[in-house]
């Protein structure tokens, strides 16, 4: 029977109403039916969506939780750099990601960790690309060690922005155009730059093949969100790096310190008929300046008293063989002249050009009271006759330790002999004395040191040096010491 037929039966029979309702009653159902497949489906990407992100956000709190374990503990650069790369590989899905940091002078790009599939980020030359075809351990192994300018290539470009950026084909990226240098391989990359405290400190980059997929927004923000806090991790190893290598700095600076002043004299010599007393305050930690007693036997002692050109560590050490190299001499030959060209021959060829030493040496004898002095350059010193009202400057012609190789110091250089009496004295320093300034940028200067000088002098030696000292410090109020400060102030009894 036909549906024809069959409709034309239902109509004289009149159930047309059950027919249509029954037709009603289907095509809701398709409805429903339909629109629970759609419901499911989207459900079901809702749950996908929601697993992605859940991942991401659980790989993001992984990372984050890899930094801060990394900042706690006092890792090596290179471990966290490995970390840092391989955590940021892992949170976007990458293939590769590799980490660049900038050279000491910031020139340069050098790479520090490039995780184990990850691509060239540098455009290789084609004889090397030819030698290493095949042979990914040879090309990696040629990447490890290229260094890239930092406003070159790829990396320099990202840095330069600034900012993070995805490039969607890494090949035909604008750095590699009308270059010497190939790049091979459909990449994506995301690429940022790391800084810290306003200072560049390098780039990170992660890429993938492009039959892999590219890169999603999402991952694009977790890129960019875990380089920022990859910049503040390596910002604080840097810092805790740098405060670290100094606290060991400073403490071989004081062990240094302590090993100078072993060499600096602990007590005042016992000169029968003479009271000397000196003292030694450095500008830094090591002292460029030294003062000495030497018992020369007869009754003669050499009073010494330098200034070495510069400040610290570099000036101790050329403080510390002067020292030696001089008491050598005068052990082998106590006649101050000779032992004093000898020092001059022997430390010229090891001294820089451009520094010197300033050294005063005064040969006591005790016998007779009179003194000789060898002044190669150094400050002229101030004596003061007991009961004059005026100073007597010593200042015979002298060439400095350092400035040539011996003849004309030997020609220049020469004993001037001279006596105390009782009651006179003398004052040896360096420059640190007259050349300390206060906040006023003004000198001590030789008039008001011989000032302090002549109200002290009658109360002796001590008081000298105890004076000077008090007058510096109240002169230069609380200003930061410039130089090192060495006096020596010698009595006549």
């Amino acid at each position: 029977m036909s549906i024809r037929a069959i409709f034309s039966g239902l109509m004289e029979e009149g159930d047309l109403g059950i027919f249509l309702s029954l037709a009603l009653c289907v095509t809701a159902l398709l409805v429903v039916w339909i629109s629970l497949k759609k419901a499911r489906e989207l459900l079901r990407k809702v749950k996908v969506e929601k697993e992605v992100l859940e991942g991401e956000e659980h790989r993001m709190f992984e990372f984050l939780h890899m930094l801060g374990h990394s900042l706690e503990k006092d890792h090596s650069a290179s471990k966290l750099n490995r970390e840092i790369v391989e955590g940021i590989s892992s949170l976007v899905k990458a293939d590769g990601a590799a980490i660049y940091l900038l050279d000491r002078r910031r020139e340069n790009l050098l790479p520090k960790y490039l995780s184990k599939h990850c691509p060239p980020l540098i455009g290789l030359p084609v004889e090397v690309l030819q030698i290493t075809k095949g042979d990914d351990k040879a090309l990696r192994s040629h990447v490890k060690l290229s260094k890239v300018p930092s406003n070159e290539g790829v990396l320099g470009a990202v840095l330069g922005s600034g900012v993070p950026q995805v490039i969607v084909d890494l090949k035909n990226h604008d750095a590699f155009k009308d270059a010497f240098i190939h790049y091979e391989g459909d990449y994506t990359a995301m690429g940022a730059p790391l800084s810290y405290g306003g200072k560049d400190l390098g780039v990170i980059f992660a890429a993938r093949k492009h039959e892999t997929g590219l890169f999603t927004k999402s991952e694009f923000d977790h890129f960019r969100s875990a380089s920022e806090q990859a910049s503040f991790a390596l910002g604080n190893a840097m810092i805790h790096r740098e405060a670290g290598e100094k606290r060991k700095m400073e403490s071989e600076l004081r062990t240094a310190r302590e090993v100078q002043s072993v060499l600096l004299p602990n007590e005042q010599p016992n000169i029968p008929g003479y009271r000397i007393e000196g003292m030694n305050k450095p500008a830094r930690i090591i002292s460029g300046d030294y003062y000495d007693y030497i018992p020369l036997g007869e009754g003669r002692w050499a009073v010494v008293i330098a200034d070495v050109s510069g400040k610290g560590v570099a000036a101790g050490l050329l403080m510390a063989m002067c020292r030696s190299v001089l008491r050598a001499e005068l052990v082998r030959d106590p006649d101050p002249l000779k032992a004093m060209d000898q020092v001059n021959r022997q430390i010229f060829p090891d001294i820089r050009e451009d520094a010197f030493i300033s050294l005063a040496l005064y040969v006591i004898n005790e016998n007779d009271g009179k003194v000789q002095l060898v002044r190669a350059g150094h400050d002229k010193a101030p004596l003061l006759r007991k009961g004059a009202k005026e100073v007597e400057w010593l200042k015979p012609p002298g060439l400095a330790i350092g400035l040539d190789d011996g003849d004309v110091f030997a020609r220049v250089n020469r004993i001037h002999e001279f006596e105390m009496e009782s009651g006179d004295c003398l004052l040896i320093y360096t420059d640190g004395v007259t050349e300390a300034e206060n906040l006023k940028e003004e000198q001590f200067g030789h008039e008001r040191m011989v000032e302090v000088f002549s109200d002290a002098a009658p109360l002796g030696a001590e008081k000298i040096v105890r004076d000077m000292e008090q007058a510096l410090h109240k002169f230069v109020s609380g200003v930061r010491q410039g130089d090192d400060i060495t006096m020596i102030a010698v009595e006549k009894r």
